[in-house]
């Protein structure tokens, strides 16, 4: 997919829910996906039943008290989020995933500015990407720093958000991404694999720690 049709089909709606796009801006060295994380690794977090009044209003006004306490913002208000590639919705990752199908594009972190006028759960989940439609949101969020990891889910009942502290620090999220890096089968992305396995590498070499600005959208 070019340019230009990623930013109409993708970044305007983002922008419209109040998130600037900056694209070529991913620090390097950050960790290509969060998963495995046990409750000792969350530090703070909300939940809402789909019934809740104001149900919108609500998951925005805790979502941001969760960002600013967490510090998922930088000065600039900037953090990333996870995208897909090409214009693969979030209704449609979950309905493969249910399905069973898991050869699929792996999602990349894409740098972006909260701006001054935002509904994250309202329009960001109706935009498609951030959700399947407004008060029905899903997302996974992390520091530019990659000090907190913030990820949002629908279930049956109701809407999940928690932040996960330093989650390249966590051994079950380590342990987790070992066993993505290594697990071959039909099924896997390999190049969800190698993006894993550079950066279970890269880690453990010092001169690889420091954070600079990345040449894509992706890690």
């Amino acid at each position: 997919m070019g340019a230009e049709e990623r930013e109409r089909k993708v970044y305007r709606p983002l922008r419209r829910a109040g998130l600037e796009v900056i694209p070529d801006a991913v620090p390097d060295g950050v960790m290509p996906f969060v998963g495995g994380y046990s409750a000792a690794d969350a530090v703070g977090g909300f939940s809402h039943p789909y019934d809740t009044p104001r149900l919108v209003e609500r998951l925005n006004e805790d979502w941001y008290e969760l960002a600013v306490s967490t510090g998922l913002f930088d000065h600039r208000r900037e953090f990333l989020v996870m995208l897909p590639q090409g214009t693969r919705t979030h209704a449609a990752a979950l309905r493969n995933m249910h399905e069973g199908y898991r050869v699929m594009p792996p999602a990349l972190w894409t740098r972006v500015r909260l701006l001054e006028r935002w509904d994250i759960m309202g329009r960001g989940a109706g935009s498609a990407f951030l959700g399947v439609h407004a008060g029905h949101p899903g997302f996974g969020m992390m520091a530019l720093d990659s000090s907190v990891y913030i990820i949002c889910s629908t279930g049956e009942r109701g809407v999940d958000v928690f932040a996960v502290a330093h989650p390249y620090r966590s051994a079950e999220v380590l342990r987790h991404l070992e066993w993505l890096a290594g697990y071959d089968n039909p099924y896997g992305n390999p190049e969800f694999r190698r993006r894993i396995a550079a950066w279970l590498a890269g880690r453990r070499e010092p001169a690889t720690a420091e954070a600079g600005t990345g040449a894509g959208d992706g890690v």
